[in-house]
């Protein structure tokens, strides 16, 4: 069966009467969830590996806590330095690395994300940067 041919059909879904709408394509500028640029999406990104939300490292973000160095426990320093839980939030601050700005890259804060629907203002951005 073609999907087109689902488009305003009715459906019983348990108790609930479910009806198919077409919807349009999405028109927003993908973000890359390996390098968290905007303009291209995971499948073609050229960076190898993946980098972290929060210090945009050469890590996935769920090894935040065991790969940067201001997260780990330090006895040495002066005054030593407790090591970040992974139950807490990260206490540093970081940079974007799409406005260089200090939050996380998926921060709803960035003028990138704010601006996900406008490919002209992206160009515009980073043309700044």
């Amino acid at each position: 069966m073609k999907v087109k041919s689902l488009i305003n059909r009715r459906f019983n879904v348990r108790s609930f009467i479910a009806t198919i709408h077409s919807a349009n394509m999405n028109p927003g500028v993908p973000q890359c969830k390996n390098c968290w640029k905007w303009g291209h999406s995971s499948d073609v990104c050229r960076v190898q590996g993946a980098k972290c939300i929060k210090c945009n490292e050469l890590h996935q973000t769920i090894y935040h806590y065991q790969f940067v160095w201001y997260c780990e426990a330090n006895d040495k320093t002066n005054p030593s330095r407790l090591e970040t839980k992974k139950s807490e939030l990260c206490p540093h601050s970081f940079k974007c690395s799409n406005c260089k700005d200090e939050y996380q890259v998926d921060s709803t804060n960035c003028p990138f994300w704010k601006h996900r629907f406008n490919k002209e203002c992206h160009a515009k951005e980073y043309a700044k940067i």
